[in-house]
C-alpha cells in the first residue's frame, strides 16, 4: 500500500509536506516509524520474522510490531493501528510506554533510501503467541524468545547464522536493557 507520510527535517521536526511511501523512499525524505516491542511477564520477547515479500530485509526477525506513521496520525495510533494490522491486537495508548526515538538512516542496493525516526515502545503481552494473527504481507511467523536467546542474536549478528537486521545492533541492545529494567 502507498499511503501518504509527512516530511519532517533532519532533526526530526515535522515540515508540515507529505508524500507518497514510494517517494519517501525513493528521495530519502525523513520520516516518522512506530515500533511496538512486546515482552511477557515473565520476560520472554516477542519477535516476528519479515513477510518473504518485504524489500527490505526479507525472513530476517526483528520488532514485534513497525510500521510508517500515516500523514496527520500521531505516533501512538500508528502504533496502536499497526499493532492490529501485523499482528491482529487491539492496544491501547495507555498500554504503549516509549522508550525512546531512534534515528535509521540507511541506504539499500534495491534503491531504497529509507531515513527513518523509530519511535519506540514496549508494552506487556497479556494474550497467548497462538491468538495472534499474523498479517501476511507483513509477517511471516512470530515467536517469542528468552532474553539470553535475544542476547545471542545479538552477539551473532554478522555471522552467517545471522537472525536479526545487521544494522539495527545497538538498537537492540537499547530495547532489551529497557525490557529488562521494565520486568526487574
Amino acid at each position: 500500500m502507498d499511503e501518504y507520510i509527512d516530511i519532517l527535517n533532519a532533526n526530526g521536526k515535522p515540515t508540515g509536506k507529505s508524500a507518497l511511501k514510494s517517494v519517501i523512499h525513493q528521495k530519502g525524505y525523513y520520516h516518522n516509524t512506530a515500533h511496538v516491542w512486546f515482552y511477557t511477564n515473565d520476560g520472554e520477547i516477542l519477535l516476528s520474522q519479515r513477510s518473504a515479500k518485504k524489500l527490505i530485509c526479507p525472513l530476517l526477525w526483528d520488532v514485534s510490531v513497525a510500521g510508517h506513521v500515516d500523514a496527520g496520525e500521531t505516533i501512538k495510533q500508528a502504533a496502536i493501528r499497526e499493532t492490529k494490522e501485523e499482528i491482529g491486537l487491539k492496544v491501547h495508548e495507555s498500554d504503549l510506554h516509549k522508550i525512546g526515538v531512534f534515528e535509521c538512516f540507511q541506504s539499500y542496493e534495491n534503491g531504497i533510501v529509507d531515513n527513518e525516526f523509530h519511535h519506540t515502545f514496549i508494552s506487556e503481552l497479556n494474550v497467548s503467541v497462538d491468538e495472534l494473527i499474523p498479517q501476511p504481507d507483513e509477517v511471516e511467523a512470530l515467536k517469542l524468545v528468552s532474553p539470553h536467546d535475544f542476547k545471542n542474536h545479538i552477539d551473532n549478528i554478522n555471522t552467517k547464522n545471522n537472525h536479526f537486521v545487521a544494522s539495527n545492533k545497538p538498537y537492540y541492545e537499547t530495547v532489551l536493557q529497557k525490557i529488562l529494567q521494565t520486568i526487574a
